[in-house]
């Protein structure tokens, strides 16, 4: 009787073992897509800010025809965009970016200077492709933070916390924010 008793208890504890074990290599298996999908996310993220970069360069070659005296404006795009090219981490690259917008608005103020650049169907063309990529750029930001949540409320929920800390896995705080400047009110002035 004794012998039996030890044997159920022993089968019992090798299915309870045999069941964290599942779990933990369901839990990592899991976590490793989740990891993957926020690196896909990212990728398009850095795909659209570089499709955007080689527009940029045309459009200051346009205004530059007009405005050769705004080299301050150049010259901050210049640097935005290096500070992209060279963003080693999505940090990094989320710093550029934020960069790169308030150079970009700089130049879009520069260009309402001037009537007969507004006009200029090559300049409107650049624009138009720059507004589109403004759009998908701020797609593809929305759908990076998304995978990045998703990833990280997986790894805080009980038991994926336990098994993620013994993976290795950590917290993933790279989420796009709204630019400081952004969240300034814009002051809009009809009276000239």
């Amino acid at each position: 009787m004794a012998k039996k008793v030890l044997l159920v208890l022993l089968a019992v504890i090798v299915l309870v073992v045999l069941w964290g074990v599942g779990q933990f290599i369901s839990v990592r298996n899991t976590l490793v897509q989740k990891r993957e999908d926020v690196k896909q996310k990212w990728s398009q993220v850095e795909n659209v800010m570089q499709r955007r970069a080689d527009l940029i360069p045309n459009l200051v070659a346009t205004v530059k025809g007009y405005a050769a005296h705004e080299q301050k404006v150049f010259d901050d795009i210049a640097a935005a965009r290096a500070a992209l090219g060279g963003a080693r981490s999505p940090q990094q690259a989320i710093a550029a970016n934020n960069q790169l917008d308030g150079a970009l608005s700089r130049l879009l103020v520069v260009v309402e200077n001037y009537p007969n650049l507004k006009a200029d169907q090559q300049f409107l063309n650049l624009q138009a492709q720059l507004e589109g990529t403004e759009n998908r750029i701020a797609q593809e930001r929305r759908r990076y933070n998304e995978s990045v949540q998703d990833y990280n409320t997986y790894l805080q929920l009980f038991p994926h916390n336990i098994f993620a800390s013994l993976s290795g896995f950590s917290y993933n705080n790279d989420y796009f924010k709204a630019n400081e400047a952004a969240k300034e009110v814009p002051k809009v002035d009809f009276g000239k």
